[in-house]
């Protein structure tokens, strides 16, 4: 449903009852709908492609550049900052007008304020030909990207159709597009010809749910980055939990574990989670790994484990059992008799570790390590003892086999969260390394976790805020794909037209399949942080199923103070923690009937 006020869902549900009743095909009975049309009649409920989702209309904020700024061949842009009804009418005003001059294109580019999954809404006026005209549209997550051309360093259609030609109607509204985006060129096409345009809007769909736990601190920088992670993964909760809402607009399942942890820390409950983990598992049958990538299937499972941990769903655990069973016995046939991993498949931890042989074989060693931990856990609360007693043969054989640590921040962290190397060690000899150089938005979050296990929550945040916070210098209001820290340099914002001397960072930057405009710039895979900030600052740590037992062991680092909100399967759980002068901390909490609090001592 569109929305553009609270009064238009009232508005629309009255003209649908107003249309069936006057066209005598509704009766209307104190059990609700009586009888419908045959077309509605045989609707399919389990067709559904969009459940949950809501559409609003956003005014642009800004006209970020002009083809001409002399007022003679691009007229009357700041009509289009003003809020619109989205309806053609006859009345005269002044609008919007792109003049060509010979075949010279006029347009303009507008900014949305932030960025978001949807399209634009184009609504013209009586003052046009009949149709009024072509103009070639381009949706961008910078204003660089909108600048450029398909196969220009890398801008791309791939995965949603972000730049293309469409003609408009003479007086009426034109919806198009659907792509993550924050910035919309409009160019007029043909020779010696105009338009006149009431309304550019952007069509922004998303789920339309509350924001349950929460993160304020001290340091504002910090909130932000939480609610930029908690934003990035609420745009890819579509009808599926996405990986990105421009390019990977796809159920990558691996890099679903930062967005599921975010999803539980922010959201609580939602069905976009099973949704999607069902939808991966339909379509790898075994012996496949999901997404071609064996740990991938690993994650499958660490995702399970934990969503069981947060909700306390036996009966959706129940009914992965049959497949969990199954991908645990073929990961057991990838263990030699050394003790050593030999997945085959695409063999992948995330990409800036993609051409380190020796790390990924590290981390996968951890990875199955730490799967066959959670496998032995889901086993015993299915009550299979054969299948947990082969999770624990395994771990056995698999912790005979410790690998090089190798210079990887990757590696390092996943040696360290499987305990095949300490935490501390990990920590010390890469981890606490070059700052936040040679760090990913992917495994970030778990270079934090293992940063966290060694006790080094102090260098955790300083690299929170010098990663993560780099993207907000740039103007981000999401997380990117990918970021290093040295891209800062001599760096444009991404929300301006990039100034003479200063590097364009989307159209300069990029590796693997991601080169330059293709990068992603809302990538659910980089919300680790806002998960991490709740853990471990604020500190909740779910014990049991559901949330009934949650530990709070807050660490506060240089922070004065911080509080927020926690969702638990029984209610909100609201916490307040104050460094006192002598440098302990003072912990309020207030948690819901039949959730049990086990507060630290400081």
């Amino acid at each position: 449903m569109i929305k553009r006020d609270a009064l238009f869902p009232t508005l629309l549900s009255v003209r649908i009852i107003y249309f069936f009743l006057l066209h005598g095909c509704l009766i209307l009975s104190s059990t609700g709908w009586a009888q419908l049309p045959p077309v509605f009649q045989s609707y399919d409920q389990s067709a559904v492609r969009s459940p949950g989702l809501t559409t609003r209309v956003l005014t642009p904020v800004r006209v970020v550049w002009v083809s001409d700024d002399t007022g003679e061949w691009v007229i009357n842009k700041e009509s289009l900052l003003l809020p619109g009804k989205g309806q053609a009418d006859l009345n005269q005003g002044d609008y919007l007008t792109l003049v060509n001059r010979g075949d010279e294109p006029s347009g303009l580019i507008l900014d949305f304020g932030r960025e978001i999954q949807g399209g634009l809404e184009l609504v013209t006026t009586i003052n046009n030909t009949k149709p009024a005209g072509r103009v070639r549209i381009r949706m961008g997550e910078s204003v660089a990207e909108v600048m450029s051309d398909i196969q220009q360093d890398g801008a791309t259609n791939d995965h949603a159709m972000r730049d293309f030609e469409v003609t408009l109607p003479w007086l009426g509204r034109l919806d198009v597009g659907q792509s993550g985006f924050r910035f919309a060129r409009v160019d007029l096409l043909g020779t010696d010809t105009k338009i006149e345009i009431r309304e550019i809007n952007a069509t922004f769909t998303f789920r339309d749910i509350p924001y349950l736990g929460s993160f304020t601190s001290s340091d504002e920088r910090l909130n932000e980055i939480w609610m930029t992670g908690a934003y990035t993964v609420h745009l890819n909760m579509q009808e599926y939990l996405w990986d990105g809402i421009k390019r990977d607009r796809l159920v990558w399942v691996g890099d679903l574990h930062p967005e599921v942890m975010t999803v539980n820390t922010v959201f609580g409950y939602n069905e976009v989670v099973p949704r999607s983990l069902d939808l991966a598992r339909d379509l790898t049958p075994l012996p496949g790994w999901m997404n071609g990538i064996s740990s991938y299937s690993m994650w499958w499972v660490l995702i399970h484990r934990d969503w069981y941990m947060y909700h306390g769903d036996l009966a959706y655990l129940q009914e992965q059992h049959t497949y969990l069973t199954r991908l645990l016995q073929h990961l057991a046939t990838k263990i030699d008799a050394n003790g050593r991993e030999i997945l085959d498949g695409n063999r992948f931890l995330d990409w800036p570790s993609s051409r380190n042989k020796e790390a990924v074989h590290a981390g996968l060693q951890s990875m199955m390590v730490m799967t066959f931990e959670a496998g032995a856990e889901l086993s015993r609360i299915l009550g299979d003892s054969q299948t947990e007693q082969l999770c624990h043969r395994s771990l056995q054989l698999l912790k005979q086999h410790i690998p090089e640590m190798t210079d990887s921040k990757q590696a390092a962290a996943l040696l360290g969260m499987s305990g095949l190397v300490p935490p501390k060690q990990a920590n010390a000899d890469v981890l606490a390394q070059d700052g936040a150089r040679r760090m990913s938005t992917f495994y970030g979050y778990y270079m934090l976790q293992t940063r966290a296990l060694a006790g080094d929550y102090q260098g955790a945040l300083d690299n929170i805020r010098e990663y993560w916070g780099g993207m907000l210098d740039l103007g981000a209001t999401t997380f990117w794909e990918d970021f290093d820290v040295e891209w800062l340099e001599n760096a444009g914002r991404i929300d301006e037209v990039t100034p003479p001397g200063k590097i364009d960072v989307h159209g300069a930057y990029g590796d693997h399949c991601y080169v330059s405009y293709r990068h992603s710039f809302c990538h659910g895979w980089a919300a680790g942080p806002t998960a991490w900030l709740t853990e471990h600052v604020l500190g909740v740590k779910v014990l049991e199923p559901g949330g009934k037992t949650i530990r709070i062991d807050p660490n506060l680092g240089d922070l004065q103070w911080v509080e927020g909100t926690f969702p638990t399967s029984r209610g909100i759980v609201k916490i307040n923690h104050r460094k006192k002068a002598d440098g302990t901390v003072k912990t309020t909490c207030k948690a819901p009937k039949g959730v049990k609090i086990i507060q630290s001592k400081n």
